[in-house]
């Protein structure tokens, strides 16, 4: 390996072990708290050396999001679409609470700490790109007649912020934390309430 191959190695590790210790701080002590000082003392490297790879601590949370969003949308574009769009967005549905559950520190930094990045998302950032997959799902449900007719970004939201809610206290809370023990199928039964919520024919199974 040349000098230039190794540098440019050693260069990726260290932004690595930056996004990583940042995104744990983040969760643990909430982003007003964490200063691009605390990231470098936690991964043992001067200030000097977070400011070759980040312009600022949004520049840093920025790049978080982009890498954690593009993850998510790996997830969710892993399996090919079912021609059925109900099946599709059944199969969203379980691949978002999937990527929860088996990330939940990247979770809970994506969609559970507070955070203040001055940036307007544009249409090609991954967050953007996952939330239009199951608009493109719902979208597909209602010209097929599957679900009735209604506004699909609504229909979208309601449907991502109800298995969100679900993830969100599996993730946040303990299993003795909870009036009963959560249910095993607390997903499923969740995405299933969502369909049923929304098809032209309620009593209809897909």
């Amino acid at each position: 390996m040349g000098i230039t191959e190794r540098r440019e190695r050693e260069r990726v590790e260290v932004r690595r072990k930056i996004l990583d210790a940042a995104r744990d701080l983040f969760v643990a002590e909430g982003y007003e708290r964490v200063t691009m000082r605390r990231i470098a003392e936690a991964i043992e490297y001067s200030p000097t050396a977070i400011y070759l790879h980040f312009e600022d601590k949004d520049d840093l949370v920025l790049a978080l999001c982009r890498e954690d969003f593009g993850r998510l949308l790996e997830a969710m574009e892993r399996e090919a679409p079912p021609k059925d769009p109900v099946e599709w967005i059944r199969q969203l549905g379980r691949a978002y609470a999937r990527f929860a559950l088996e990330n939940p520190n990247h979770y809970r930094f994506m969609f559970m700490s507070p955070m203040k990045p001055e940036h307007t998302p544009e249409p090609t950032d991954p967050g953007q790109l996952s939330f239009g997959v199951l608009r493109t799902a719902v979208a597909k449900a209602i010209e097929t007649g599957a679900f009735r007719t209604g506004d699909v970004d609504t229909i979208a939201q309601v449907m991502w912020s109800s298995v969100h809610g679900a993830v969100a206290l599996l993730i946040t809370l303990r299993p003795d934390c909870w009036p009963r023990p959560p249910a095993e199928n607390l997903v499923d039964e969740t995405i299933e309430a969502g369909l049923r919520a929304f098809r032209s024919n309620p009593e209809e199974q897909a």
